[in-house]
């Protein structure tokens, strides 16, 4: 990575950590830090915002926000829960990180060819962040992509499709912009510059425990990600 992306990037992490801008997700944030869940009434609350995990790579995966007792306790993007159970395993499989545990920031985890974010770096309330407070946070996730140039989004879930989706709209990098394509699991958009969009459901205990979303599928999305991740970039 160049000095200058590098420097970028570690600017991006510090203006993320340091963001006080939504005052209801901070003062939640806090609270959650301050009561804990009973399993976890000896640990230290992370209780701020949260920041990118792994270097700029090809393959950028996008979820909602952070868990209240997962990342909001952890201080790591889907980590510590059960929906970081199952993202982690996956990447796993398919050869993009280098266990299938996520428990803790010092666990040893790294990640290989992927960034993890989320569209809103803040636990909300009711895991529901409001349309202001995504638009807010919205300029963290514009320069997650810029930076990263990423050749394959992978969107958990119907808010983070279309946070991506806009921002192909918006810098005129979806092929075929009309009528939007909707979210769907499996679902492939292509990009401008030989680049893509997958969907996938997002690995929540409402979609595992009920088998919406399976292993085998959530593995069969990041299989085709590395896949096209791999392809030869075209150019306009």
């Amino acid at each position: 990575m160049s000095k200058h992306r590098n420097a970028a990037w570690g600017q991006l992490h510090q203006d993320v950590v340091s963001c006080t801008k939504c005052d209801r997700l901070i003062e939640h944030c806090r609270k959650i830090a301050i009561e804990k869940r009973a399993a976890y009434r000896d640990q230290d609350y992370w209780g701020k915002p949260v920041p990118n995990l792994g270097a700029p790579s090809p393959i950028l995966i996008v979820g909602l926000a952070p868990g209240a007792h997962g990342a909001n306790r952890t201080g790591r993007m889907f980590t510590g829960d059960r929906s970081g159970d199952w993202l982690y395993r996956a990447l796993h499989n398919n050869g993009l990180a280098n266990q299938a545990e996520s428990i803790d920031r010092a666990d040893g985890l790294k990640l290989t060819g992927c960034v993890v974010t989320n569209i809103c770096r803040c636990a909300p309330p009711d895991n529901k962040p409001t349309t202001a407070e995504v638009a807010t946070c919205r300029p963290y996730f514009e320069r997650t992509i810029e930076i990263c140039q990423p050749r394959v989004f992978v969107a958990l879930g119907g808010l983070a499709w279309r946070a991506i989706i806009r921002y192909a709209v918006e810098h005129d990098q979806l092929e075929n912009p009309s009528p939007r394509p909707k979210f769907g699991h499996g679902q492939r958009v292509s990009l401008t510059e030989g680049r893509w969009l997958l969907g996938c459901y997002h690995p929540s205990q409402q979609n595992t425990f009920t088998g919406r979303l399976t292993e085998p599928m959530i593995d069969a999305v990041f299989k085709s990600a590395r896949q096209l991740a791999d392809r030869p970039r075209k150019h306009k």
